[in-house]
């Protein structure tokens, strides 16, 4: 097998001069039938990658790519529930989280569908009930504020879901996210809420998370605070796998709910973490969620690879990275409800792809996961985009564009659709000097003032992108959205050989911050063992707070 990846390797490096020998706008001019070849339709989704930077013998030599890295066998074995996650000597089963078919899925044996099935069916009943106001608060009052407690995968799943699907979410109800350990953070949403009306949701699967743990603590005293201690079961609900640790809390057990350690952190959406999801958007929505997920997990696990969404999401982000040399990848939402959906990308990737070190421990000979960042179109185009129409660095863009705004006024969405696509047309096509000259005259500039600004409004084009282009943004869509990074993110570690499901990177700094938080508490305690730096700035802020 290692031959042929190298093969693959080779063949695509020599490829790469053959595809940058002509511009972007070239290809579209002699080739009428390119945006027809470089699509793929999934219902009412249409993936358009002919902006990319690729022919049709790239597409093949990709495919080639994957066939030689097994990545079709890796994605069966991931779905049959077999170990992936090799360094936990894990199962990693997300995919088993959406699956509403009753199949049988094991884990070491174990039919985990009747378990999945089960805890769903107890969260979704809690979900109802709070929703509906038949958990009310200590006082006899309905629940109108949801806080959901938690970090990294435990926050920016249902944060980024519960603002994009903000339209399902009836007004008497409001939700809030708490991650950070700065006590700004919570300290300005309790300041707005009604302890009485006020349900926290505690989502760490240890119970033992420095920031959340802490954030939780806050929380119960303000509870305790306002309504006593009595109150405190009326007003937790909690996310975990430490039944012990959250009945030390003072959460009853019918209001925890549990997932499993065969489900990553930032792949937990669709677990019991989605509570707060769950409870803002209702049931029948959370399940329409799910539904949209498992839509693109069977045309992920069935579809041949040049048909493939995922498979060629991934596939082109290796093309990108290891041949074209772009070292990050834009994610330019045209819709101010994924405004965290950036951020939620950033991490699956980051988190997952941010590795050095192969399956086998050894040092990898290529670079992997890029650098994901993004904001939402229009705010972006003020920001950034100068810098990806005319910078010297590249980055490739995947823009999200729905045909129709969901409770938003038609006309700005026609002016929202506009600037999408302009965007997209301007990165390829790019403006000439000549061009630039022309406009210039035309306006009734001199030859020479014209020929002085040609060099500040030329445009190389060029630049790569792809549209995803659906009907409208609702629950269903989101979670079709969703599952197709996590498959890209899981072919491009398939292809590095590298395990996208540990994150041992985030490690150190957790444990260095448990030392060094005594030591910056006390004013007194002693400096003398640490680097000159931390030292340093240890004192400084003594002497600050002095």
């Amino acid at each position: 097998m290692q031959t042929a990846l190298s093969e693959a390797m080779a063949s695509l490096t020599s490829h790469r001069e053959t595809v940058l020998s002509e511009t972007l706008a070239e290809e579209f001019t002699s080739d009428a039938n390119r945006f027809q070849r470089f699509h793929v339709i999934l219902d009412d989704l249409l993936f358009d990658f002919s902006k990319q930077r690729i022919d049709n013998r790239t597409i093949a030599l990709l495919a080639s790519l994957a066939k030689a890295a097994d990545v079709e066998a890796k994605r069966d074995a991931m779905f049959r529930g077999e170990i992936v996650n090799t360094t936990e000597r894990r199962a990693a089963l997300h995919t088993a989280l959406r699956d509403t078919s009753g199949e049988c899925i094991l884990v070491d044996g174990r039919n985990v569908a009747r378990d999945i099935s089960a805890e769903r069916s107890r969260m979704l009943a809690f979900a109802a009930d709070v929703r509906d106001g038949r958990r009310p608060g200590a006082l006899g009052q309905p629940i109108t504020d949801i806080v959901n407690i938690g970090i990294g995968g435990s926050d920016l799943g249902p944060a980024m879901a519960t603002r994009a699907l903000s339209p399902y979410i009836p007004s008497h109800l409001h939700a809030h996210f708490v991650s950070n350990v700065d006590g700004s953070d919570i300290a300005d949403i309790l300041r707005a809420l009604d302890p009485a009306r006020t349900l926290f949701i505690i989502s760490s699967k240890t119970f033992t998370t420095q920031e959340t743990m802490t954030n939780a603590a806050s929380a119960r005293d303000w509870i305790v605070g306002a309504l006593g201690v009595k109150a405190v079961p009326d007003h937790f609900a909690a996310v975990s796998t430490r039944l012990d640790k959250v009945a030390e809390f003072g959460i009853e057990l019918e209001r925890t709910f549990v997932f499993w350690d065969w489900v990553g952190g930032r792949y937990s959406i669709w677990s019991s973490i989605g509570l707060p999801l769950a409870i803002a958007i209702g049931p029948s929505h959370f399940e329409e969620f799910l539904r949209g997920a498992h839509d693109v997990d069977q045309h992920f696990h069935q579809s041949v690879i040049h048909k493939n969404i995922p498979m060629l999401m991934g596939l082109i982000s290796i093309w990108n990275r290891n041949f074209l040399g772009y070292a990050s990848q834009a994610i330019i939402p045209y819709d101010q409800r994924l405004s965290r959906f950036p951020a939620y990308l950033q991490q699956l990737n980051m988190e997952s792809n941010g590795k050095s070190v192969d399956l086998d421990g050894e040092r990898v000979s290529v670079a992997t996961g890029p650098i994901v960042w993004g904001e939402p179109g229009t705010n972006g185009q003020h920001a950034f985009f100068q810098l990806l129409h005319q910078g010297t660095e590249i980055a490739p863009i995947d823009f999200l564009l729905a045909a129709m705004p969901t409770h938003a006024d038609r006309h700005h969405h026609d002016l929202l659709a506009a600037n999408c696509l302009a965007q997209g047309e301007a990165l390829m096509r790019g403006r000439s000097s000549g061009e630039a000259k022309k406009i210039a005259a035309a306006l009734g500039t001199s030859n020479a003032e014209a020929s002085r600004l040609a060099p500040h409004k030329t445009f190389s084009g060029s630049r790569p992108s792809s549209t995803f282009l659906y009907a409208q943004l609702n629950p269903r869509t989101l979670g079709r959205l969703i599952a197709l990074y996590e498959h890209r993110v899981f072919v491009e570690a398939a292809i590095w050989n590298i395990n996208p499901f540990d994150q041992w990177g985030v490690e150190l700094g957790k444990e260095l911050a448990s030392r060094l938080a005594p030591i910056v508490a006390d004013p007194n305690s002693d400096l003398s063992a640490l680097d000159s730096s931390t030292a340093g700035l240890i004192a400084h802020i003594r002497k600050l707070r002095s």
